[in-house]
Parts: structure tokens; sequence; C-alpha cells
């Protein structure tokens, strides 16, 4: 089987997306351009779970022109654009990918990947990396069974170790992957692509924070002004959401956090900060954003408002208790990813896109200029990763910063902006001891 996707017929107006996205993403056309010359990835196989989005084609398309042999599959249930799928199939792309699969259809594209006898791993989450590595320790569980029935049998401890390495690109996978590093589970080298500056600061902040609120926007169709936002967690994707909010015209945005240094950052930055057993009785709109399980408990939930609208942009679907929710409450779906729940107390709340990722269910993911970024580090570490081959230590490790700050150049060069250079006397200032004052 060469792919599964909803309905190929969509592909001509995928190719079209996929055109828009390319019109917005001259730094990784321009890595396109070297690697189509070049030809660095030539025979490589690549396996990918990643969410089928027009930006990530725009990827997958550079990745084939470096000559690699490109799996895609999703990183999601909920977030494929059936039309992008169609498209790369089509154009011979193995693609195993449709919005709205099941928990046994998405391990078995997961596994679909595997089968690919991946050289290099691309993650968004780990589930890929994860589920390889299950499989190569025999490890038993659902996920992996399920994943078994495409992947089929095979020596999965040589196949890891056959990997070259691979690639990670949000901060819930980073801590996975770390995890499995400090207990010496991890069998092959990762390029935390998140850890990148022209990741994390662009497309964490204003790419979740402006993709966050159009899926809110979206699904509801409601007036942020004079609101009450919670946001629960002040890291980038925090930090971007709360902005744009104050934009919005918020009437109070109130940050939520564990972390002291974070909370006393968000009060600087002009943000109320409280508890969340606080915050649930005065918010209007909540969104997660920690990469943390239950941050929205169902007692939480209880004290809220008539209307509080619930939505998540971390990774997993676990920020919000949606299934204890579901245990005391009557459910109805009252608008395309808007479900309504009546609680026993007679109030409604309404949970977005399911508690999954609202940029991605309800909207499409982030702007493609933002993506430009994070996916030209992608391209880039893939071909760190096979240049380097053999050489990389075990263990998650950052793109090296000569990389990162090639992408922030070729990002303004592309913009038409010019920056300053250092002299030469500059450059023995900053990097002598002699001179005091």
């Amino acid at each position: 089987m060469e792919y599964k996707v909803k309905d190929i017929t969509l592909a001509d107006k995928g190719r079209l997306q996929i055109e828009w996205a390319e019109m917005h993403m001259p730094v990784l056309m321009k890595i396109r351009e070297r690697f189509r010359r070049d030809r660095p990835l030539e025979g490589v196989r690549i396996s990918a779970s990643l969410h089928v989005t027009k930006e990530t084609a725009v990827l997958v398309r550079t990745l084939a022109a470096g000559g690699a042999e490109v799996t895609l599959v999703p990183s999601n249930p909920l977030s494929t654009q059936d039309e992008v799928a169609a498209a790369l199939a089509q154009e011979g792309i193995r693609v195993y990918a449709w919005r709205g699969m099941s928990e046994r259809d998405y391990y078995n594209a997961i596994g679909f990947a595997v089968s690919h006898e991946p050289m290099v791993t691309m993650d968004d989450g780990a589930d890929l990396t994860v589920t390889l590595h299950k499989l190569a320790l025999g490890v038993k569980d659902k996920d992996v069974d399920y994943a078994l029935e495409t992947a089929g049998e095979r020596d999965f401890a040589k196949l890891i170790s056959s990997v070259y390495g691979g690639t990670e690109e949000t901060t819930t996978g980073v801590i996975r992957l770390r995890a499995m590093a400090r207990e010496g589970t991890l069998r092959y080298p990762i390029i935390a692509v998140n850890d990148s500056y022209t990741k994390y600061l662009f497309d964490n902040r204003y790419g979740t924070g402006q993709s966050t609120w159009d899926g809110i926007l979206r699904a509801t169709n409601i007036l942020v002004a004079g609101k009450v936002v919670v946001v629960a967690g002040y890291g980038w994707v925090g930090r971007g959401i709360a902005m744009r909010a104050k934009g919005l015209g918020a009437r109070r945005v109130i940050v939520t956090e564990v972390n002291p240094v974070r909370a006393l950052e968000a009060v600087f930055d002009g943000f109320e900060v409280m508890p969340m057993s606080e915050a649930a009785e005065v918010g209007d709109i909540f969104i997660t954003a920690t990469g943390d399980i239950n941050v929205i408990t169902l007692e939480h939930i209880l004290k809220m408002k008539d209307g509080a609208i619930l939505a998540n942009a971390g990774h997993f679907n676990v920020e919000i208790d949606v299934s204890n929710l579901e245990r005391v409450a009557e459910k109805r779906t009252i608008r395309s990813y808007v479900d309504e729940y009546r609680l026993p107390n007679g109030k409604r709340v309404y949970v977005l896109g399911e508690g999954r990722l609202v940029n991605l269910v309800a909207a499409e993911g982030h702007p493609s200029e933002v993506m430009d970024m994070s996916f030209s580090n992608q391209a880039l570490a893939v071909e760190y990763i096979v240049k380097n081959r053999g050489k990389l230590p075990l263990g998650v490790h950052k793109l090296p910063d000569e990389l990162d700050m090639e992408v922030a150049r070729l990002k303004l060069e592309t913009m038409g902006i010019r920056i300053d250079q250092l002299t030469e006397e500059q450059r023995r200032y900053i990097s002598g001891w002699e001179l005091g004052t």
C-alpha cells in the first residue's frame, strides 16, 4: 500500500493550498533550491509524524527535492487537511492520513511509518519515536498492537539500530524524549528543533498565539472584547496567547502558573496571576497551554460561570479533564467543534475541538510565514543528521546555533530587512578580556 487518504480526488484542491503556502515560505523554498541542486538526502528514508497541513507539504516536497524517500503520517487524529494528504499521495509520497482518525487508525498510521524502515524520523509530539522504541524494546500495550497491524513482523531491534537520528518539533515531544534519554531508553540521537531560537520565539509565541485565537473564533464566532480570559501556563505558547487576548480587547487576562519565575514575568507583563481554583470562578474563556495533565479538573469546571468556553493549545488532549466531565454532564454538539456540557448544577460549559489542539482542529494551524522558519530548521536538522550519522552521541541535542542564525538571516533577507555587521575592532573587543574601564 502506497497511501491511504480520505479522498484522492481532493488532490487538485490540495495542490492549490500547498502553492499558497509556498508563496509565504521563502526561506524553505531557498533551501529547496539548494537541496534540488546538491541532493544531500539521496536515498535516505524518512518517516515523519507531523500535522498533515499545507505547510508540512512544503517541507515534505523540500525533503523529496533533496533526494529523500518520505513517508508522512499525522501527529494528531484531527489535524489532517484531507486535500493536502491527497495531493501528496498523488505526487508519490507515502501518506497514511485523514481527518477524524480513531485511536486504532492513528496508531495504524504510526505503524505504516515504521514499515518504511526509516533512517531518519521526524516527530511532533514523539509518538513515532516512542512507538518505534516500544517495538524495539518489546513493550506490549494497545497502541503497539495497533501499530503492529501495519508495521508487520520484522526485527525492530535491528531496525532501530540503523536509524541515523530523529528530529522533534514541539515542547511536549522534547520533554518525553529527554525523559527517555535520562532513563537510558533512547536508542538514537534526537535534534530538538523546538529548542532553536527561530522556532520557539516565533512559532510557539506568535504562531500559536494567533492560530489559537483563530481556532476559537472560527469555532464560536464570539466577541473577545470585554471578556475575562484565563491562560493556563506562561511558557512561550502561553505568552503568545495572553498577548493576543489583550490585543483582541479582553477586559482581563489572567495567567495561572506553577513556576514562580514565569508567574512573576506574567505579572511584570501586565497580567493578573492567581491559582486556577480562583480563576475558574471569574473566567469566560479558558485556554490551556502547559503540556501537563488535568490542568482544568472537574472541580474547576463545576465552579465556572454558565457559558464558559474551554480550549486547549497543548499538544495532547489531556489538559482538560474531559473524561470526568463526560461522566457527570449531559453532552450535545451545538456547532462544529463545539460540545456543550450541561452540569449537574444546571450550568453549561463548552469544550472546543474535544479538548485537542484547537488551532489545528478548528482552524488551519500556524500561518505559513512562521512555519517557514520552523520547517527550515527541520530540513536543516535532517541534513545535519545525515551528514553526521554515526558521530552524534545518544541524547537530545540542539540544532547548531550557526544553522539557527542562518535561518534568521535568510528570513530577514526575504523580508527585505538589512542589519548591521560588526567591525573588526568590535569583534576583537567582545571576544577579548584585556580592555576594561
